[in-house]
């Protein structure tokens, strides 16, 4: 594994200052981060190559990478030829990353942090190794659990108890019960099985949880085939706007700031490129923090509603990133703590406690084996190593945390996960009884 040295980091003064004055400019032109690019590029860290091929499923959590592209940071940083192209679901991202770009695939991009670890185990790859690195957290919050308008009735919260009855009449009548997830075994899966449980459903005898790319969500709910869906905006969003549903619960509110998804590379691309790696790192990082300016707001949602990024009306966007919150029911919160945060709050920097939660929360449902040795693995794919120097390279010493783990989580259904004490939480209960 090959690790950038403090001195690989080290630019000239004159670039540095550039590099950090621009950095702070909410509205920099194209032309002047090609001028920033050749200075960069003068430099003897300059990238090995200027491009490389990037993916991102059309969801607001990738907002940060479509803004380094979009906003020149890329080219500010030496790489203007980045390719950032949208992927019309996770399976489709996770194949193209098993073939690199070199196959017409993808070398990084934005993924569900758990693919990361599943991939590079080979336990989704067909049990092919696929060695993949974690750079950067590209924000937290930012999920959701949207109904169907059959259950406006019950006006559902974080209690998804009056569910109960509705689901067993449902399957009395022979019908199937069904809860869409984007993806098996990651963040979505888990908060949809959690809200189930804690009112007393289970998630793996009383409906079948079913997989739907995220631009099929609502679709799929008008067709009647699902009952409920957990997803990133904007499509709860679009949802209660044509009339389908509301929702019941942000993901906010089951697990507050909770980690989301991540800017991951191919290791090999990494350990081949570590010059333009360390780049793109500090391309996203400083994209991150543009995109959690108040004052680059209305822009942000100008440029990702157009059709090459995420692609739907601006209005389906704008609320909800800036902590609004209309559930589609009645219910309106604004400047809700659980909107979706880019940099603030340490929302880029990739804490291990929280991969570990996740290899933890994926033995308490069966997935895993509790025997599984977590560490050498947290080690070899959260790169939270590159993250702190990328993050001293753009003059941003001061947002690093002290430690590697976050600490003592809490969620709404009153477990607690203690990086320092994971069997504790791997023990508890995972239905509850009603």
């Amino acid at each position: 594994m090959v690790k950038f040295k403090r001195r690989q980091f080290l630019t000239t003064a004159g670039a540095a200052v550039i590099a950090h004055s621009l950095s702070n400019c909410s509205n920099f032109s194209v032309a002047k981060t090609q001028l920033n690019a050749g200075v960069y590029a003068g430099d003897r860290d300059t990238p090995e190559v200027t491009t490389a091929t990037l993916g991102f499923v059309p969801v607001t959590s990738s907002c940060p990478l479509i803004i380094a592209k979009a906003k020149g940071f890329f080219a500010k940083y030496g790489l203007p030829d980045i390719r950032v192209v949208k992927q019309p679901s996770w399976a489709v991202m996770r194949d193209k990353l098993m073939l690199g770009s070199a196959d017409e695939g993808l070398d990084g991009g934005h993924l569900l942090f758990p693919m990361v670890y599943l991939m590079s185990t080979g336990e989704i790859t067909y049990r092919r190794k696929i060695p993949m690195y974690i750079l950067a957290r590209m924000n937290l919050n930012g999920q959701g659990i949207s109904v169907a308008n059959t259950y406006k009735n019950l006006n559902l919260s974080t209690d998804s108890s009056p569910l109960k009855s509705a689901f067993l009449q449902k399957a009395k009548a022979g019908e199937t019960v069904r809860c869409a997830v984007p993806y098996r075994r990651v963040t979505g899966d888990f908060f949809m099985r959690w809200w189930l449980a804690h009112g007393g459903i289970d998630p793996d005898r009383d409906l079948s949880i079913i997989v739907i790319a995220p631009p099929q969500m609502v679709a799929s709910m008008r067709s009647g085939s699902m009952e409920a869906f957990c997803v990133v905006d904007p499509w709860h969003h679009r949802l209660i706007k044509q009339g389908l549903g509301y929702s019941a619960v942000t993901t906010g509110e089951l697990w507050p700031n909770h980690p989301e998804k991540a800017f991951t590379m191919r290791a090999e691309w990494v350990d081949k490129y570590p010059k333009a790696a360390k780049a793109m790192l500090a391309a996203f990082l400083e994209a991150q923090i543009w995109c959690d300016r108040p004052e680059n707001k209305a822009e942000l949602f100008d440029i990702v509603s157009q059709r090459q990024w995420i692609g739907v009306k601006s209005e389906l966007i704008r609320d909800r990133l800036l902590g609004k919150f209309d559930y589609g029911n009645g219910r309106v919160v604004e400047n809700s703590p659980h909107a979706i945060k880019y940099w603030r709050e340490n929302a880029s920097y990739p804490f291990k406690s929280h991969d570990l939660w996740f290899l933890i929360e994926d033995m308490r449902w069966g997935y895993r084996s509790p025997d599984f040795n977590t560490k050498p693995l947290i080690d070899a794919v959260n790169r939270e190593d590159l993250w702190r120097e990328a993050a001293k390279f753009i003059g941003q010493e001061s947002a690093i945390p002290a430690s590697t783990s976050r600490g003592i989580e809490k969620f709404f259904n009153g477990l607690e996960f203690d990086p320092e004490n994971p069997q504790a939480y791997l023990n508890a209960p995972k239905i509850t009884l009603t």
